[in-house]
Order: C-alpha cells, then sequence, then structure tokens
C-alpha cells in the first residue's frame, strides 16, 4: 500500500515538473499564440532546406522562399515524403478560418508539419515558425513543439493615410511585410483627403493631374506652382500600381480596402471638378472644406462611377466611405440643398448625410460590396458639439459596418445594439500620429477592442480594432517609422492575444527577443524612447 502510494506521488511529482518545464519554455512568439506545448528539445535543419506546399493552400512559393532565405537557408520544393517543412490543407485543422496547428516532432526525419484550413493559417503557421528557428555559428535548429493557434479578432488592421503626404509603393510594400510578420490582415489605405487625391480614377483624370499636386506640408501651391518646385514627382498611384500592390499584400494574407472620402475631407477632389461642391459650385472655384452637394444627381453620379472603379479593382468587397469631421455650414448656406432637405423631409443635416451615405452603401451592396465607415455615419453627434443637431428620421443601412474612432464609448455598445458590427479605433488608444507621452508603448498594448459593459453574446459584433497612422507630420520616412514602430506590435498582439492572456511584461521580453532586433537592423529603431 505504502508503495502504491509512493509510486502515484512520483509520478505526480514528475508530471507537474514537466507542467512547469514546459511552462518555463515558453517560446518568444509575438503574437502570442493561444496553445504552446514543447518538449525542451531541439531539432536541427540543414541549410539545404526542403518544402512541400499542398497546391489547394494557393500560397506564393516566391514568398515562402523568401521567408526562409532571409533566415540564411537555401530552399526548395520537393515532394511530401522529402520535405522538411510539410504545408498540408486541412479544413478540419481549425475551427477559425485562420487558425493553424504547427508541429516540430519528427526527429527522425526532421520534419516540421504545418496544417491549416487556409491560406492564411498557412501564412501564420510561417510567421511563426521564422520567429522560433534558431541560427547559432551557422547551424540551424528549431524547438521541438506543437503549437495551435488561432486569433482573437478577425479585423486586425493598419491604417495608412497617404493624403497628407505620399509614401509611395516601396514603403507600403514594407509595412505590409511588417503587418505579415506580426499576422496583421487588414491594410486599410486612406487614398483620398483634402490633402491629395492618390488613386487613378481614369474617368475623372483631373483627380490626379490636378488633386494630386498637393500635401500637407505644400498646401498652398497651385498645380503649376507644384510642377515648377516638383516637376518629376508624382504623387498617386496608376491602377496597374494598385493591382501589384493588392497581388503583394495578398501573397502575405493581407487584404486592402480602400477608402474614398464622402461628404467631407474631399477638397481634393473639388479642386479638380468645383461643380461638385456645395459652396465651391456657386463660386467656379474649389474651396477648402467644402463638402460635396449630394443632393445633385451629378454628383452622385461622379461618386458612383468613382466607386465602380474602386471596387473593381478591390477584392476585398469592402469600401470605406469617410464621412467623419463633415463641417454642414456648406450645405447650410446653399439654398438649393436647403430647399432639398425640405422638399424631402430631412430635417437636419446629419440626417441628409446618411441620407445620402444610405443611397451609397445600398449601391455597394447591389455590387457585392460592403460599406464601412467613422462613427459619424450613424448619425450620432459623437462628441456633443452644440451646432450640429443629431440625426432624427434617417436611420444607417443595415449591414454597414461602423468604425469607432471618437466620442463616448458608450457608442460603440449603440451602434451594436442596434444591430452593426464595429471596428474599434478608439483614437485615445490606436492612433499613430499621437505621441508617446498620449499612447506610450503600454498604453498601446493595454487596449481591449471590447468595451466595459458589452454583453458577452455581443461581443462577437466587435469584429477586431484598427491602428491609423494619419499622415500630417511624417513628410519623411524616418518620422514615419519613428511613430508606427514599436507600437504596431502591441497592437498586433492586441488583435490576435486574448486580452486574458496577455501580459506587458511577458510581451516585451517576447518583443526584445523576436521583433526589436529586426526592426533595430531594418533601421526602423532609433530614437523611440519606449
Amino acid at each position: 500500500m505504502n508503495n502504491r502510494f509512493i509510486a502515484v506521488a512520483i509520478i505526480i511529482l514528475l508530471f507537474t515538473f514537466n507542467v512547469n518545464l514546459s511552462a518555463q519554455l515558453d517560446l518568444p512568439i509575438l503574437p502570442k499564440p493561444r496553445e504552446v506545448v514543447t518538449s525542451g528539445e531541439n531539432i536541427s535543419l540543414k541549410k539545404n532546406f526542403n518544402i512541400y506546399i499542398d497546391s489547394k493552400s494557393e500560397l506564393d512559393k516566391q514568398y515562402v522562399s523568401s521567408i526562409f532565405y532571409e533566415l540564411g537557408f537555401n530552399t526548395y520544393f520537393s515532394g511530401k515524403e522529402n520535405a522538411n517543412l510539410v504545408i498540408s490543407f486541412d479544413k478540419k485543422a481549425s475551427n477559425n478560418a485562420e487558425g493553424y496547428i504547427l508541429k516540430v516532432q519528427d526527429k527522425s526525419k526532421n520534419q516540421i508539419k504545418v496544417s491549416a484550413p487556409s491560406k492564411s493559417g498557412a501564412l501564420y503557421a510561417i510567421q511563426t515558425l521564422r520567429q522560433i528557428i534558431k541560427t547559432t555559428n551557422g547551424e540551424f535548429s528549431v524547438p521541438e513543439c506543437t503549437i495551435k493557434d488561432e486569433p482573437a479578432f478577425p479585423w486586425r488592421a493598419y491604417m495608412q493615410d497617404e493624403s497628407r503626404h505620399f509614401q509611395g509603393m516601396t514603403t507600403v510594400k514594407l509595412l505590409l511585410d511588417e503587418m505579415a510578420r506580426l499576422k496583421m490582415n487588414t491594410f486599410h489605405w486612406h487614398l483620398v483627403d483634402d490633402q491629395g487625391w492618390r488613386i487613378e480614377i481614369k474617368q475623372y483624370p483631373k483627380l490626379t493631374e490636378v488633386g494630386s499636386k498637393r500635401d500637407f506640408s505644400n498646401g498652398g501651391l497651385t498645380p503649376a506652382q507644384w510642377d515648377e518646385k516638383y516637376p518629376s514627382r508624382k504623387m498617386y498611384y496608376t491602377q496597374d500600381e494598385i493591382k501589384e500592390i493588392i497581388a503583394y499584400a495578398d501573397n502575405r494574407g493581407i487584404r486592402i480596402i480602400p477608402e474614398i472620402e464622402v461628404p467631407g475631407h474631399a477638397s481634393a477632389s473639388i479642386f479638380a471638378y468645383p461643380w461638385l461642391g456645395a459652396t465651391s459650385s456657386k463660386e467656379g472655384v474649389g474651396l477648402w472644406g467644402d463638402l460635396y452637394n449630394v443632393t445633385d444627381p451629378k454628383v452622385e453620379e461622379f461618386i458612383r462611377n468613382v466607386l465602380d472603379e474602386v471596387v473593381s479593382l478591390f477584392p476585398s468587397k469592402i469600401v470605406h466611405i469617410g464621412g467623419d469631421e463633415a463641417n454642414y455650414t456648406h450645405w447650410q448656406n446653399n439654398p438649393q440643398i436647403v430647399e432639398f432637405m425640405k422638399s424631402n423631409n430631412i430635417p437636419t443635416f446629419s440626417d441628409l448625410q446618411v441620407w445620402s451615405i444610405n443611397r451609397f452603401s445600398k449601391y455597394l451592396a447591389s455590387k457585392g460590396s460592403r460599406m464601412i465607415g467613422w462613427n459619424e455615419i450613424t448619425g450620432d453627434n459623437i462628441r456633443g458639439e452644440a451646432h450640429i443637431q443629431a440625426s432624427q428620421s434617417e436611420s444607417l443601412a443595415p449591414g454597414t459596418i461602423v468604425q469607432f474612432w471618437d466620442g463616448d464609448i458608450s457608442l460603440v455598445n449603440k451602434a451594436i445594439e442596434k444591430g452593426y458590427d464595429v471596428v474599434n479605433s478608439n483614437r485615445l488608444f490606436t492612433y499613430l500620429d499621437y505621441p508617446y507621452s498620449s499612447i506610450s508603448f503600454e498604453k498601446a498594448y493595454s487596449f481591449n477592442p471590447i468595451p466595459e459593459g458589452l454583453k458577452k453574446e455581443d461581443e462577437k459584433k466587435i469584429y477586431g480594432l484598427g491602428c491609423q497612422m494619419w499622415g500630417e507630420y511624417t513628410p519623411t520616412k524616418d518620422r514615419l517609422y519613428f511613430q508606427i514602430f514599436p507600437r504596431l506590435a502591441a497592437y498586433a498582439e492586441c488583435g490576435w492575444t486574448q486580452n486574458k492572456d496577455k501580459n506587458y511584461q511577458d510581451f516585451r521580453k517576447r518583443y526584445n527577443t523576436t521583433i526589436e532586433p529586426i526592426w533595430k537592423e531594418k533601421d526602423y529603431l532609433k530614437l523611440q524612447d519606449y
């Protein structure tokens, strides 16, 4: 009896020791995976690295090869039996479309196995693998482990504002590379605003011939003055260039969502075509801060034609309509608009905006696309401004996604109660243009997309988060990188890892080990004090 008791006690102690050892051997993966089991052993890898890719996974071989080439391997693609890395498509690998299983167990074959139900899941497994492969004196090894992983949220976005300062294709591709490294899946591309129009629309060439020749630093220049000062500087993307960037992002598991602003932040397009503006159409010249005259059928036709070309370019089938910070004075001072509102029983300018937004939302739906917009599109007076009346008669079209950025956090709950899906981009936590004194690395990491007070059954209505890089004060690449890095890593983990599993000290250890050395080598980290 005593011997049996002693044997059981020894087994329990050994089991406890192994569990504790496994915990001590947590791998420095960022974002933190859901489940990791390690043995403490390593498997050696050879420099010549054979990869098998299941054709159903639709992975781009060139991109996969580039990841391992960066680590120092010579990569070859082979059959399953001879492969060091086997990537299999398996719908049963995870109930989450972006989930994956990574197994490093077979010492006899030195074989690593990835199974995933989607291209994205397979890519995330590869990103995890690249973080745990070790190189010592030219020798490669990887910890023996099993990782089962999936994201907390399906929307993990970074927004790049290219209107205020145009960054160009090379920079965008670098940003997409780092998003992919961190398993972020949505690139929100802010392509138009008052300061510049950055996308070729073939039906309206003046949008780029006139509207692109401006930025935040040179707002007072005419197109002729711009050409004189910058004779060879192109400040927009052709449609072929956009297609190239879309393909580049897709190979990295990233969708691109374009933003086309309506009704405000439209100065660049109105300077190109003054007849679009509520005030500019009367003056005959484009005026700063004007709004589209959304009651004019010709203006509505213009916006629809623009949306047609945008939808045909972007396979994500989601279009961001903007909708924020509209200066209603331009509508208020236009007698035709005021008369239209009376004739159509539209009581407030907020109602007119919702009425217009709904028409474009329904138009996009007819094209198989969905609309998202900043939370003013709900018709709420989000900042409680005395000169603005909230909507009284119009309700935002069902199916429209609301991106919360400003106002009381209760507006998130209000939107969800009305049936809308929400992306949480609370500016007090997610605005990358804010200084580190306002949003520190730790504060960025503390962000929880699910607001307090939300019912448990409504949490699924929070799609995830977006972090925004507004471009007014980033005229150079160094300044852009200063604002983005390292906080991008914090937002990536906020989107991927369950809030209950987050710990800032643990995150910093993994960041310091895995990500920081890479970003220092790439010169993204210079003077940041974090």
